[in-house]
């Protein structure tokens, strides 16, 4: 797989174009997957793998890769499929999410394609609750299923979703009644949306949550139609950035440009941890980024909005 992945950094032009690069690849069977190459740091032939006592067995091993000692998931098994076979032939595609560098084990990867988003369609209604997509598209007449990542990482290696009581304390010092706040989120997958709902409800926050970027859009619209500025409905905008029809990226130069509610805060809370920078946050004119998901992290800067709206 040498030389199929360019720099991440290279494709830093897709920002704000509502764009994104896919790597395609399959597991056992015909079915086409694809995750988003700002997330992928390197494909390689599957490395030997030291399995590891008493983890879960959707963890195939961990492998020496670069200096460093990394856990490799099988993604068939994490997604409720059989286990791939023969390792050895298949692929490691090394990620970072969440701030976290593992590989996925598949069994082919296909190539890269450009999209835009407008073509990357919200799951089928009738996939169920229990499905692990959260967006769909076509190549070539195929079907590309979009893997909600945060889901099976949320399974394999939960992570702690309760707001520590200092944090909370402070909400009280604000000086401000939080059940007065709105704050609006957006992201596609149903996993973060739960977790962003549930951190900030610990806040005596009141939450409106929407599933990309083109449903935000159409909400802060319909309110400055109304007359009303969004800066004054709402605390804050917390969005994802990978989304299905718009992205992050593309939602928050679109609120810019529009004078009637470009003063409304807006913190990108994204797992695209090892591709983002300040550089980016203010190229599309957010005003903050943060890594998904830790709730102290994500509580305390609603906390300090809080504060700030309160002349604190």
């Amino acid at each position: 797989m040498t030389g199929l992945l360019d720099s991440v950094n290279q494709r830093t032009q897709l920002v704000g174009q509502n764009r994104l690069e896919l790597l395609l690849f399959r597991l056992e069977g015909p079915q086409l997957y694809g995750i988003n190459v700002f997330k992928v740091k390197e494909v390689l032939q599957c490395p030997r793998l030291t399995v590891l006592p008493r983890a879960s067995a959707v963890v195939r091993g961990v492998a020496n890769i670069r200096g460093g000692t990394l856990p490799i998931l099988d993604l068939s098994m994490a997604t409720g499929k059989p286990p791939l076979k023969a390792t050895r032939d298949c692929f490691a595609v090394i990620t970072e999410y969440n701030n976290r560098i593992l590989g996925f084990l598949v069994r082919s990867v296909e190539r890269i394609i450009n999209m835009n988003w407008e073509n990357i369609l919200p799951p089928p209604r009738g996939a169920g609750r229990n499905h692990y997509l959260t967006a769909v598209t076509h190549v070539d007449g195929e079907m590309v299923e979009i893997l909600d990542v945060e889901k099976v990482l949320s399974e394999v290696a939960p992570v702690p979703e309760d707001v520590s009581r200092s944090v909370i304390a402070q909400v009280a010092e604000a000086g401000r009644k939080p059940q007065a706040t709105r704050v609006l989120i957006v992201d596609d997958s149903a996993v973060a949306r739960k977790q962003v709902i549930r951190c900030l409800e610990q806040l005596g926050v009141e939450v409106v949550a929407l599933n990309d970027g083109r449903q935000a859009l159409n909400y802060l619209q319909s309110m400055a139609d109304a007359g009303k500025n969004p800066a004054d409905e709402l605390l804050m905008m917390i969005s994802d950035i990978e989304m299905p029809e718009m992205d992050g990226y593309t939602l928050t130069t679109e609120v810019r440009h529009d004078p009637r509610m470009k003063s409304l805060y807006i913190l990108l809370h994204t797992s695209l941890s090892g591709v983002f920078n300040q550089a980016m946050v203010k190229r599309v004119g957010a005003d903050d980024f943060l890594a998904k998901f830790h709730a102290d992290e994500l509580a305390s800067r609603v906390v300090e909005r809080i504060k700030a709206a309160d002349g604190n």
